[in-house]
């Protein structure tokens, strides 16, 4: 279910209304009214189903109920109403906007509204910015030119450091965010048709839990329709990259620059070097170490510790080092 403290639903709408030039199968007078991922879909939601590349059809959707309405390659999906594209992502990302949209700030609206909740014993400093319905807890200091978006709820006792953006998320106790993080803006997510390229919209949070802390320039992004989960504990470096959907453990820790793409679960006390690096739906077990440059393109069982390019076991690693490291040796002296 999409939060309604940080998005806006803008219907009902018909399928018709929201999709006049497009072919439709099934009842075009069928009510839209939200949005959701094809699994969680709901009555009135507008929904995407797209098969794996490896020729599998339509047939092949899950069993959606009567009052879904869903955008796929082919008729006969079940649902009360199909939108039929031969880019269904696309075209998702394209009508979604139309149902629900992000909430914002109103042009002209004061730095700090007047929906917003702010404890006693919060302090701001000059320039911050506070939207609709926001919270703010005792002892939390927000620093310069922070901006806090609409129903953003913010603990007790946090510090906010200056020039931080923070938006669609929920952020516990005791949490520090450093200068110039960013937190809960829209994650990469980019669809192409025959129109060109679009960005896919993300409709999910991000949950920052409490004693976890965000490094200076660091970005954490709100999930696509589910949440982006930073676990009690967690410490983030400076320069480090969250993308959507991630879920990190309680005690995790990240050095600088290193970047988890979407979708990746890191578990409670993961270790990571600088300029880690993840795929996209990667698991990374409890425990577990990465070296420095680590690209983890695997998952990694708990408590091993792991390193290279691309990662594997560190022993098989530093073994392939060594091996590399005797044989140019070997060469160099051939060639003298």
């Amino acid at each position: 279910m999409i939060d309604p403290r940080f998005y806006e639903a803008l219907g009902p709408e018909t399928v018709r209304a929201l999709s006049p030039s497009m072919e439709i199968a099934g009842d075009a007078d069928a009510l839209v009214r939200g949005v959701a991922p094809l699994e969680r879909a709901g009555p009135g939601d507008l929904c995407y189903f797209e098969p794996p590349s490896r020729g599998r059809g339509a047939k092949d959707a899950p069993a959606l109920g009567e009052d879904v309405i869903v955008i796929a390659r082919a008729a006969g999906s079940g649902a009360v109403a199909t939108i039929i594209s031969p880019s269904p992502r696309a075209a998702f990302a394209r009508l979604a906007l139309k149902v629900v949209r992000p909430r914002g700030f109103a042009p002209g609206a004061p730095a700090i509204d007047p929906t917003a909740r702010v404890e006693a014993g919060a302090a701001l400093g000059p320039g911050v910015v506070v939207g609709p319905g926001a919270e703010i807890g005792a002892g939390s200091v927000i620093g310069a030119n922070t901006v806090v978006g609409p129903g953003v709820a913010i603990g007790r006792r946090c510090r906010i450091a200056a020039n931080v953006t923070i938006g669609f998320a929920l952020i516990g106790d005791d949490v520090s965010i450093l200068a110039g993080a960013v937190i809960g803006e829209q994650g990469f997510g980019v669809a192409g048709d025959a129109q060109g390229l679009v960005e896919v919209p993300q409709f999910g949070r991000a949950i920052l839990q409490d004693r976890c802390s965000i490094g200076a320039v660091t970005t954490v992004d709100r999930g696509a329709f589910a949440d982006t989960v930073i676990g009690e504990d967690a410490k983030i470096d400076n320069h480090c990259q969250i993308a959507h959907n991630v879920l990190i453990g309680r005690g995790a820790v990240m050095a600088s620059f290193a970047g988890i793409s979407g979708s990746c679960v890191v578990g409670d006390g993961v270790q990571m070097g600088g300029r880690v690096g993840l795929a996209d739906h990667v698991t990374v077990g409890a425990g577990a170490q990465l070296a420095a440059g680590s690209a983890v393109m695997h998952d990694i069982p708990a408590g091993e510790t792991w390193g290279g390019y691309p990662a594997r076991p560190i022993r098989a690693w530093m073994r392939e080092v060594a091996w590399i490291k005797r044989n140019a040796a070997s060469r160099k002296h051939d060639d003298t």
